[in-house]
């Protein structure tokens, strides 16, 4: 990989947030609820030198973006002034925020933060992110994560119809019926609408018990499918290690990986076949290229989890990348929205993540 470019010389002015819902494409039924609408918080750091970086976090709940913008005007009055250098920002505020710990809506704030400071950073030095991160753009294969939530048969077979329609070769659909069987009848119908070679991955959103997942996991062994991601609860290291030494389909975690320690325990206790870190949760782009390093360290295959704009270009700089989770959730705020072509994405050979407010947008969606 190229050497990275060194830090211009930026220093924050001011932190801005901007709370939206937007209207999903597909509903997204999981194990957990159903969701019709992304709530996003839009984070805006804007420099005394006049480049604004920016990115956005995912808030699960609206109700939640208060809370993260809070925490973000209590990051701002700590390093308002100060040069963006993000691991040292970074080991600042954790020192600021040790009493009541980085984890939650001040990770999520902190996470948040680090995103746009390498946004900014990558505008100033008129480079593309993945080039910042020490990488050349590439095409990264991406695999539709928009829908395939838990509905009925035909609407499920016909939805993964449409969403093959834009180029991927990659589909995931979300299990977690009642039972076994409706989970085989959901695989079964997707796979006999998708062409054959489709990558077909299965997610139960933490909702079997260990057992169950056993069952589950012995029975989707024979369906040729390229994972199985989080069967059980996410911190169950030693449940998770039983049912990647005894299933044959590769058992994907890492959404729920609290910064670098948290995939360093799951890696410990070889509770997994691949990960995918989240690019928040994981601690920005600071985590997921520490993350990397670490998923190299260990030759384990890393996707991604959401965030698709940053995560493309940091799974450039990811040795052992293997894909990129594409969600369209924030497409329609962005000037110019991430492209996919033949089953990959396509990083914008332009300087910084490709985040690009379309203002209109965004106070159509504002809340």
């Amino acid at each position: 990989m190229p050497p990275k470019p060194a830090f211009p010389p930026l220093t924050v002015r001011s932190i801005r947030a901007v709370g939206v819902e937007v209207p999903m494409t597909y509903a997204l039924g999981t194990s957990r609820g159903r969701i019709v609408k992304a709530p996003l918080l839009l984070i805006d750091v804007a420099t005394g030198e006049g480049v604004t970086g920016r990115s956005y976090v995912w808030s699960y709940f609206p109700q939640a973006m208060t809370a993260i913008a809070s925490i973000l005007g209590a990051v701002e009055e700590h390093v308002r002034s100060r040069r963006i250098d993000p691991g040292a920002l970074w080991a600042s505020l954790a020192e600021r925020f040790g009493l009541i710990g980085v984890q939650g809506i001040v990770r999520m704030a902190m996470a948040g933060f680090d995103v746009a400071c390498w946004d900014a950073l990558a505008q100033a030095a008129g480079v593309p992110l993945a080039r910042m991160a020490g990488a050349e753009p590439r095409r990264i294969p991406a695999y539709n994560s928009c829908g395939l939530g838990l509905m009925p048969l035909d609407a499920l077979a016909g939805e993964a119809e449409k969403l093959l329609a834009g180029g991927f070769r990659a589909v995931k659909l979300r299990l977690g019926y009642p039972t076994l069987k409706e989970d085989l009848d959901a695989v079964h119908a997707v796979k006999r609408r998708i062409p054959a070679g489709t990558a077909l991955m299965v997610d139960y959103n933490q909702a079997l018990s260990l057992d169950e997942a056993l069952a589950r996991g012995r029975a989707l062994d024979r369906e040729d499918l390229a994972w199985l991601e989080e069967p059980i609860r996410h911190d169950d290291y030693a449940g998770a290690a039983m049912l990647a030494r005894e299933l044959d389909l590769p058992v994907q975690i890492g959404e729920n990986f609290s910064l670098l320690a948290g995939m360093t325990a799951a890696l410990d206790a070889s509770a997994c076949d691949l990960v995918m870190p989240d690019l928040e949760r994981i601690g920005g782009v600071s985590g997921f290229l520490a993350a990397a390093k670490l998923a190299d360290a260990r030759k384990i295959k890393m996707s991604s989890h959401l965030y698709p704009e940053a995560s493309a270009h940091l799974l450039a700089a990811t040795p052992t990348c293997h894909y990129l989770e594409y969600v369209d959730w924030a497409a329609p705020l962005l000037r110019d929205p991430l492209r996919i072509e033949d089953g990959h994405a396509v990083i914008p050979d332009a300087p910084g993540s490709g985040v690009v407010w379309d203002d209109k947008a965004v106070e159509r969606y504002r809340v």
